[in-house]
């Protein structure tokens, strides 16, 4: 009977056939070189896409080259000149171009002749830091006159020596306008006057000489002001009235300059006897000049 049965056909012939050509897959290492093959075909065909030209490559890749400097070597090397200028303050300057115009003289010739005139302003700001140097070496509290002297003994002879060193700068024949040398006595005298009066006599010669010196100064000023218009300026600038009050100030530490102002501008009204006469003299100065005939022809003959 089983001869007599048909087969029945499979109902998926192919799948038979192939279970029986197909060779069975395995995870064998032999298979690798043939995804390895095909990685590398990949790579060939990226490497001829556009994106991975050479000449665009070779543009991503490029960077900007940094600019070296000359003698770029990281060894200690000083300041260069401009540098270190900038570092040093107006006394560290001062400083070092003194010492250099010390060491050349020429140099500090240069400087001398080339460096602008210092003004008023600028000479008496000098002074009064001498003068707050001196204000602060003076101890705190209560001591006694020796101790404070020798404390401020450096601070009120360099004060006292700035003064004579700039009182020249502002005198004639170096100084020819005599309102300038009478604005500057008039600031350095108040300055004296702000000395420390010392108990003791012999600590007092600092003040005395800055007096002497500063009322020499105020002669010579005024003596030069009365040969240029009679003296009118000293009248109009009220310097005789100013004079008069340093000397008060001073207790008669200005004799000499009150004496120079008495005798060659006397007719202002600086000395009353002197101004008495002079207003009784028909051709004095000053009746010269209320009259407006100051500088005029002198009429001779009885006409």
């Amino acid at each position: 009977m089983n001869v007599l049965l048909s087969p029945q056909p499979s109902l998926f012939p192919h799948q038979h056939e192939n279970n029986r050509l197909s060779p069975p897959r395995s995870m064998s290492p032999y298979n690798m070189p043939s995804r390895k093959r095909k990685a590398d075909d990949e790579n060939d065909e990226m490497s001829v896409s556009p994106t991975s030209s050479p000449a665009i490559s070779s543009r991503q890749l490029s960077r900007p080259s940094k600019k070296v400097r000359a003698g770029h070597d990281m060894g200690g090397r000083p300041l260069p000149l401009p540098r270190l200028l900038e570092t040093l303050d107006t006394a560290q300057l001062r400083m070092v171009l003194q010492t250099i115009c010390e060491r050349h003289p020429d140099i500090g010739q240069e400087v001398v002749n080339g460096a602008p005139r210092p003004t008023v302003s600028s000479a008496l700001i000098v002074l009064d830091e001498y003068q707050d140097k001196l204000r602060n070496a003076f101890p705190l509290g209560h001591s006694s006159s020796d101790y404070t002297y020798f404390r401020v003994k450096q601070a009120l002879a360099a004060l006292t020596d700035a003064i004579s060193d700039f009182t020249p700068q502002y005198l004639p024949p170096t100084e020819q306008q005599t309102n300038i040398s009478l604005q500057y006595l008039d600031g350095a005298t108040k300055i004296i006057h702000a000395l420390p009066d010392w108990d003791s006599q012999q600590y007092r010669h600092h003040k005395h000489n800055a007096y002497d010196e500063i009322s020499r100064a105020w002669a010579l000023v005024i003596t030069e002001a009365a040969k240029r218009g009679g003296g009118i300026i000293l009248h109009t600038g009220g310097w005789d009235q100013s004079l008069a009050k340093h000397n008060q100030q001073s207790g008669g530490r200005l004799a000499q300059a009150m004496a120079a102002m008495a005798s060659e501008a006397g007719w202002m009204g600086t000395n009353p006897n002197a101004s008495a006469s002079a207003s009784s003299d028909p051709n004095s100065i000053l009746n010269q000049l209320m009259n407006g005939t100051y500088g005029s022809p002198v009429r001779v003959g009885p006409w």
